[in-house]
């Protein structure tokens, strides 16, 4: 199949929660995105972009060589990557706050741990050989790191190593096998990445058409809209309660004399709690709104 270069190309993890998150991040930047005759790609119906899935450790090589203009990746699988290449050919562009997770070395429960040098002149067994030997290294610490593929948990069962070092989201996998979490090695989360090749014109301008839609999606994440009325006197107390919120937009009230309606972008999240500070300041008729889209 032949790659169409007037088109952009977005490297996905082929499946799994994070390929799901990262299409409906695409999916709310206004992509329809089309099945193909096979499941290694799909094509956006409504904008220039195709989309590639791929093996997760796969995508820092697509975006690195340029075969991929975009990807989006775990930052343990992107650091993972940049430790054992020479240039790093790929810039990370946001961090989108999905498919948080932590590295972290676990131990058996039997098994006495009393700190980080616990683990000297022991075996630890790892799917991510080079960010486990970076946190030894920084911390003076002598032990063998055991390279597995997969099924890293099954290690100390099966006499490879007594220490593992693996991906933990709830932390259920490690209780079912016995382990528990001693040390964190990396925290990560899924990011947007780009390549470093240079793109031509139309195609850099197919990608700031994209990455200004992914920035507003984003933006809009943790972003309320609030709308409140206050008499002229409450304004500074209101305005300095709002969180994240800069320069609201302020209007006289018709028929109100010295009373106002204020309106306000929050940039962080508008509790309950955030509201009955808002009603004691005196502000009234508070609604407090999701927003779908922003253009930043």
């Amino acid at each position: 199949m032949l790659v169409d270069r007037s088109r952009l190309h977005i490297a996905l993890q082929r499946s799994g929660r994070l390929s799901d998150l990262s299409r409906d991040l695409l999916r709310e930047s206004g992509l329809r995105i089309e099945a193909g005759k096979n499941s290694l790609s799909a094509r956006a119906a409504n904008f220039p972009a195709d989309l590639m899935f791929v093996r997760d450790d796969d995508i820092p090589t697509f975006v690195s060589d340029g075969a991929c203009e975009l990807g989006i990746v775990g930052q343990n699988v992107l650091e993972e990557f940049a430790l054992g290449s020479n240039e790093r050919g790929f810039d990370v562009l946001a961090e989108l706050g999905f498919g948080q997770c932590s590295l972290r070395i676990a131990a058996p429960e039997r098994l006495p741990y009393e700190g980080v040098q616990s683990l000297s002149g022991q075996r630890i067994a790892t799917s991510y050989p080079r960010l486990l030997r970076r946190f030894l290294d920084e911390r003076k610490v002598d032990a063998e790191v055991v390279q597995m593929k997969g099924a890293v948990e099954l290690a100390p069962r099966l006499e490879i190593a007594p220490y593992i070092c693996d991906l933990v989201s709830t932390g259920a996998t490690l209780e079912a096998n016995g382990l528990r979490p001693v040390e964190t090695v990396l925290n990560s989360q899924a990011v947007l990445i780009r390549t470093r090749k240079p793109l031509d014109e139309e195609r850099e301008a197919i990608a700031g058409q994209l990455l200004s839609r992914i920035d507003g999606v984003l933006a809009t994440k943790e972003s309320k809209y609030i709308m409140l009325n206050a008499s002229e006197e409450a304004l500074e107390r209101i305005t300095s309660l709002l969180p994240g919120a800069e320069a609201p937009t302020i209007l006289p009230l018709h028929g109100r004399p010295g009373h106002f309606a204020v309106h306000a972008v929050c940039q962080e999240s508008v509790f309950w709690e955030t509201l009955q500070k808002l009603k004691g300041a005196g502000a009234s008729a508070i609604l407090v709104v999701p927003i779908e889209k922003m253009m930043l």
